[in-house]
């Protein structure tokens, strides 16, 4: 993942609101939820939401699907793994020993840990 790209899908996260809708859509899983859905779930106006998502969808960290009258917005979860192992590519400076310890501490599922290897090297 380029720097730019990484620095975008940060900023947007970079909101209460939008953190929290990301952390909605990531619970909906593939089937996603519409905005008024979203809105109603997070307690945001519907008008405030759809600023925040409008922002999130410049960072390609959602989808949108027009279904009728409705606008279905799901997590991209590939950027966001992606962005997880562009910020920890160079783990350890090479001492791939070392990360065993700092994965046991993340509090991390090790299902949704990028691969045991450390340093892209085996």
């Amino acid at each position: 993942m380029p720097s730019d790209s990484a620095v975008k899908v940060l900023e947007s996260l970079a909101s209460p609101v939008r953190l929290a809708a990301w952390r909605q859509l990531v619970r909906a899983g593939l089937d996603g939820m519409v905005a008024g859905e979203l809105a109603t779930a997070l307690e945001v106006a519907p008008n405030t939401l759809s600023f925040h998502l409008k922002a999130m969808l410049g960072a390609h960290l959602l989808s949108v699907e027009q279904e009728g009258r409705f606008l279905r917005y799901r997590a991209n979860i590939p950027l966001m793994l992606g962005l997880i192992g562009y910020l920890t590519e160079e783990c350890c400076a090479g001492h791939p020993e070392a990360c065993g310890a700092l994965r046991a501490d993340s509090g991390c599922s090790p299902a949704v840990l990028p691969s045991t290897t450390c340093c892209n090297k085996e």
